[in-house]
């Protein structure tokens, strides 16, 4: 699947749908669409909210993977940030002591199996992998 999703929160409900579809067509075991709906949100929120330079829509692409699914988020037009250099977030810290945002993509980066980014022309791209993992 390969579309693209205009600058605005409303279009999340379409991205779900447009994910969940993909799932059933392609029969991708649906023990892996929290993450990959929770992910692909959180990404598409932050590329919305950050920059804010462009007007350019949002390309999402999934494909098919071993066991699981890749999933890319393409921005255009927009200043390079890498969120797999983003600051840790002490989650053990307490609430009176943190500072808000980078919660999600922490969420992000912990429950992807890989993730990686790649900065060309203005062209901003996160790719992350979700697979089942087989039990012992």
């Amino acid at each position: 699947m390969k579309k693209r999703y205009g600058r605005s929160f409303d279009n999340i409900q379409e991205i779900v749908s447009d994910t969940e579809w993909f799932f059933a067509e392609e029969h991708i075991d649906d023990s892996l669409r929290m993450k990959v709906d929770l992910s692909v949100e959180e990404l598409f929120v932050n590329m919305v909210n950050y920059n804010t330079e462009t007007d350019q829509d949002i390309l999402i692409e999934m494909r098919c993977i071993e066991s699981g699914i890749e999933v890319s988020l393409t921005d255009f037009d927009v200043e390079r940030f890498d969120p797999t250099l983003a600051a840790e977030v002490d989650i053990d810290a307490p609430l009176s002591e943190r500072t808000p945002g980078g919660l999600g993509l922490y969420l992000v980066l912990k429950m992807a199996d890989s993730i990686h980014y790649q900065y060309k022309d203005r062209k901003s791209k996160i790719t992350f992998t979700n697979s089942v993992q087989e039990s012992d």
